[in-house]
């Protein structure tokens, strides 16, 4: 498998490769540990946190599955090099004259076993701020070095939709193939900020690998809460591209409950019950073919969109305060 240059800026001239290979090594990002696995063709799921993840879905299905299932780190990347410790400041402990503890940031890929058994790899950790590139042909040859057969990456987007319809899936891959027996909402061409996420599996497509993506909808209103019907959509997808079967019982409680309370905070509120019904004929209208536009949440007209937000976030923070006593 062919890979990707290290920086676009740089030109694969002939003989140009072997010389920048001696000065830009990518196997200098990572560690591997002491006893790598024998794998076949193992799907190698990702997120990294940093870019956009409405409510949460990424971030919510990864810490999931590493908090339900065995795993064991194989790789871990220089995060020392990769990110911006200004940008993202670790947090640190101070007690009363003496510092105590700081927050150690990981970028890893661990060994995770499914409930049927299936080994397969996770990378997970803060989205590099520097180094894209070399990052991603490094990565490349760690999937080329652990067999990948597949990789797959999952996130939340806002989107102008009520919690009360089931959310939709923007599915996107390197080749059709991989996602055409989903049933998936496209977008059309749109232009958007890029991410390390993203990045890979175009580098990483374009040189063959195959690697896809689902980003599910997520009610703009809930966008900066923790959504965990976002989390258990994305595993769902997962699952139908991948066969890789997920425990989602305690993750379809936590779904449950964030319901009931949203269901609560409407019931109290003649505005935002109002504005969830304008949001649902909207959607309706859009689902049955009489709306064209995007339910994009930056651009489509909003029924009393800053009130109902705003609400939401007030009602969300008085929920975390209530919890936190």
């Amino acid at each position: 498998m062919e890979f990707p240059p290290v920086h676009p800026w740089l030109r694969w001239e002939e003989g140009l490769e072997e010389r920048l290979d001696k000065v830009f090594d990518p196997t200098d990002l990572y560690r591997l540990g002491e006893e790598l696995p024998e794998l076949t063709d193992p799907v190698l799921l990702y997120h990294f946190d940093g870019f956009v993840d409405a409510g949460g879905a990424g971030r919510l299905a990864i810490a999931h599955l590493l908090s339900e299932l065995e795993h064991r780190v194989v790789a871990t990347f220089d995060v020392d090099r990769l990110l911006d410790y200004r940008s993202r400041r670790p947090i640190m402990t101070f007690d009363t004259d003496h510092w105590v503890e700081a927050e150690s940031l990981e970028l890893a890929v661990h060994l995770v076993t499914d409930t049927t058994g299936t080994p397969f790899l996770l990378m997970t950790g803060p989205e590099p701020d520097r180094e894209w590139e070399l990052f991603i042909t490094a990565v490349g040859g760690l999937a080329k070095r652990l067999g990948v057969g597949k990789m797959v990456t999952v996130h939340g987007i806002p989107m102008a939709i009520p919690h009360t319809r089931p959310l939709g899936i923007t599915a996107h891959a390197s080749r059709p193939e991989l996602i055409s027996s989903q049933t998936t909402s496209s977008f059309g061409k749109v232009q958007v900020p890029g991410s390390v996420s993203a990045m890979l599996e175009l580098r990483l497509g374009t040189a063959g690998h195959d690697a896809l993506g689902y980003a599910v909808h997520v009610p703009h209103y809930l966008a900066q809460a923790e959504y965990p019907q976002a989390a258990v959509a994305a595993l769902e997808a997962v699952t139908k591209s991948t066969g890789l079967v997920f425990p989602t019982d305690s993750l379809r409680n936590s779904a449950e409950k964030t319901t009931a309370e949203i269901e609560e905070q409407i019931q109290t509120s003649t505005e935002l019950s109002t504005a969830i019904t304008g949001l649902e004929q909207q959607y309706d209208a859009f689902a049955a073919g009489a709306a064209q536009d995007s339910l994009m949440a930056e651009s489509a007209p909003m029924p009393t969109g800053d009130e109902l937000a705003a609400q939401f976030e007030r009602f969300l923070a008085e929920r975390d305060d209530r919890e936190g006593l």
